[in-house]
């Protein structure tokens, strides 16, 4: 599924998956239609299986996990995330998430973001430490960074990103 009708195909995916009964209350349907609404955008995209998670000036190019085995796997046996990457975890419906640290061996920080793509909740996470931290709130995406990263760039619960998905990408 190269180029942006593969990016379609994905998106209806999601759209089907993220429909009523998504235990979110209906508000998975507007982050579909908010990932519909931007793979027709046109202009330049990141490669395929990366995103670009936006802040004003600031933006991460992340790696997408939007996969069972990509969530699983996550960032564990890095020994490093330099400035300006992460991963940006993608599920296909709104739920409370929980995160962990298991066999990851860089401090970090993620961030929740609601299906506006709005910032609910930065936490901060230590290495190895198998700790549950959770989402504060329905959620369907969690950006990981360096931890530190948010704070440097003044970046706090209620900012707003712009994702732009690289095409092909599959929610499952």
């Amino acid at each position: 599924m190269a180029g942006r009708g593969g990016v379609v195909v994905a998106v209806a995916a999601l759209v089907a998956a993220c429909g009523g009964g998504n235990g979110g209350g209906g508000a998975g349907g507007d982050a579909a239609g908010a990932l519909a609404a931007a793979a027709q955008e046109p202009g330049p995209r990141p490669a395929p299986g990366k995103a670009w998670v936006i802040f004003g000036t600031d933006t991460v190019l992340a790696e997408v996990a939007s996969l069972p085995d990509q969530r699983a796997q996550g960032l564990m046996d890095r020994d490093s995330v330099p400035d300006g990457t992460g991963m940006l975890f993608v599920f296909p419906t709104f739920e409370e998430r929980s995160f962990w640290m298991k066999d990851t061996r860089v401090s970090l920080d993620v961030a929740f973001f609601d299906e506006a793509y709005r910032i609910i909740a930065i936490k901060q996470m230590e290495a190895l430490d198998e700790t549950l931290t959770d989402s504060e709130g329905p959620t369907a995406f969690a950006l990981e960074v360096r931890k530190g990263w948010f704070a440097e760039q003044g970046i706090e619960a209620g900012a707003t990103a712009k994702v732009v998905f690289g095409p092909g990408m599959t929610v499952r």
